[in-house]
């Protein structure tokens, strides 16, 4: 099995950064994509930001110039910087891993827990 485990959120003011990151463990073969969700109450979860293994990226329109996703993957990590933050980027963000436990084994989803980012003043 694959555990992911978000750290890095908390409260910031609009305008202010924040840096997410997620680390990857566990029976690991191969990931393919890496991402953050971000989900608040009554809400489908959305795509914020997403990375393959080979460098493509994928932003939602809200993030795109403020928010920038990278990738270590020699590490198993990513991380998410967070710019120029506003009051709707308040939600749960969960990291998210497409990834394979073998070469047997086709690609599977894998979630973090979530980690609370709230903006305000």
């Amino acid at each position: 099995q694959v555990q992911l485990v978000e750290s890095g959120g908390g409260l910031v003011q609009p305008g202010g950064s924040l840096r997410l990151s997620c680390a990857a463990s566990g029976s690991i073969f191969s990931i393919y994509v890496m991402g953050w969700y971000r989900q608040v109450p009554g809400k489908p979860r959305e795509l914020v930001a997403s990375i393959t293994n080979s460098g493509s990226t994928n932003y939602a329109d809200s993030a795109k110039g403020r928010l920038t996703i990278s990738r270590d993957n020699a590490k198993n990590t990513t991380s998410l910087q967070m710019d120029s933050l506003k009051p709707e980027d308040t939600a749960v963000y969960y990291c998210h891993a497409s990834a394979r436990i073998s070469i047997h084994s086709g690609y599977r989803e894998f979630w973090g827990q979530g980690t609370l980012v709230t903006v305000s003043s």
